[in-house]
């Protein structure tokens, strides 16, 4: 397992609230398929997120065995950094990254909206992964890994979409850098879910 991996997971544990702790133990790995498809069909997916993935199959209203679990898991910029997010599971990034996220109509409103790192044409099937939703389940705000960035963007890099105000902001550039700023930031989503 990589470091940032090994490094989150067990920081992640100490940050959660008994209760959400006791809710994440039931979580499994992905089945080997679900992450060989992930492999096949996104040649580029970064190692650490499929190091997750082994250790937790998604924390997005997960059914494992009897036992349904809700839990944030991961975080973002939002809120000086204390919004959470759930992490899908294999199957629901396989799902739920299978159109273009049309990126056009906020550009329209707001030229800045759309951070300079993103393509214009936005995130095309194929070229990106959406991994995360927010809290409120995604409609607020969802997290993508993109392959296919503008010039001024690095691929892997991790964005961020907003929903009122829409924005589309890139907040690290890889995966394991993004794993690296909730660690040192404390896990700060967690401190003040209710």
């Amino acid at each position: 397992m990589i470091e940032v991996v090994e490094r989150f997971l067990t920081g992640l544990k100490g940050a959660l609230r008994p209760g959400e702790r006791l809710e994440l133990e039931v979580a499994t790995g992905a089945a080997i398929e679900d992450i060989n498809e992930l492999k096949l069909k996104y040649p580029k997916i970064p190692q650490a997120l499929i190091d997750l993935l082994i250790n937790i199959d998604g924390t997005y209203w997960r059914q494992y065995g009897e036992k349904k679990i809700a839990v944030c898991i991961l975080g973002s910029d939002v809120d000086e950094g204390r919004y959470p997010y759930y992490l899908m599971s294999a199957q629901q990034i396989l799902e739920s990254s299978q159109e273009d996220e049309d990126v056009s109509y906020v550009l329209y409103e707001d030229e800045d909206a759309v951070d300079l790192k993103i393509m214009p044409e936005g995130l095309l099937k194929g070229n990106y992964i959406h991994f995360a939703d927010c809290m409120n389940n995604g409609g607020s705000s969802r997290l993508y890994i993109d392959f296919n960035p503008s010039e001024e963007g690095v691929c892997g890099q991790i964005i961020r979409f907003l929903h009122d105000p829409d924005e589309f902001k890139v907040i690290a550039d890889s995966f394991d850098e993004y794993l690296k700023d909730l660690i040192d930031h404390g896990y700060a989503y967690l401190s003040d879910m209710d």
